[in-house]
């Protein structure tokens, strides 16, 4: 079983896949993180992650980097949402996403073009989202709890930018699935949106029987 799950920054994707994941038994991606190693690595190359060369450069990252805590950094994430815009970088990470989508016995991926690029195919698809308010409200407690000092606006402006390059760029942009189940959880917590999701793959898993 392939499950697909999408959505915009801070909208808590990672949290709901990782969930499927340990609920069916199912290895998981953070596609994301790929792309924050990308742009991590130009970082550390002195590259522009703006030059779609030396974003592709960065792309022969070696696996160790995707253990680095600087990964999960705020700044590194803006860095990712960067790179992502060029073709050549998404297709240099297209086929290390599609082999582990299709490994036996099935997957869980997360990421923004899951369900309508790399998993096309996947048997449950789901599109996490909520508002951008809400996303920044949330992004903005968790740095707050990290010890970084950051205005609100700040964070919310942020996510804007993010949104717009994400659905903006002409490669593979964030947009719902057709088949894709909407799960906006502005007003969910996280056990609620968990038990939706699953709800939600369960049934899906029904009609495949």
């Amino acid at each position: 079983m392939i499950i697909a799950v999408d959505g915009p920054t801070a909208s808590g994707k990672g949290t709901i896949a990782r969930a499927l994941a340990d609920h069916f038994g199912l290895p998981v991606l953070d596609t994301g993180l790929l792309y924050r190693a990308v742009g991590y690595q130009t970082q550390l190359d002195h590259g522009d992650p703006d030059k779609a060369a030396d974003a592709l450069a960065a792309c022969d990252f070696p696996d160790s980097l995707l253990g680095d805590p600087a990964l999960r950094y705020e700044s590194t994430g803006g860095l990712a949402s960067r790179v992502s815009v060029h073709p050549q970088v998404r297709a240099a990470l297209f086929q290390r996403q599609v082999d582990f989508a299709n490994q036996p016995g099935g997957a869980v991926l997360d990421g923004r073009d899951i369900g309508t690029v790399i998993a096309p195919h996947a048997d449950a698809k789901l599109f996490v989202t909520a508002s951008a308010e809400e996303r920044a409200r949330r992004r903005h407690a968790e740095m707050l709890s990290r010890g970084v000092e950051v205005s609100y606006d700040a964070v919310l402006a942020d996510v804007h930018a993010r949104d717009a390059r994400d659905t903006g760029r002409a490669d593979a942009p964030l947009l719902r699935a057709v088949d894709a189940m909407l799960l906006d959880n502005s007003d969910m917590d996280r056990d609620a949106a968990v038990a939706a999701a699953i709800a939600f793959v369960e049934e899906r898993r029904k009609h495949r029987a």
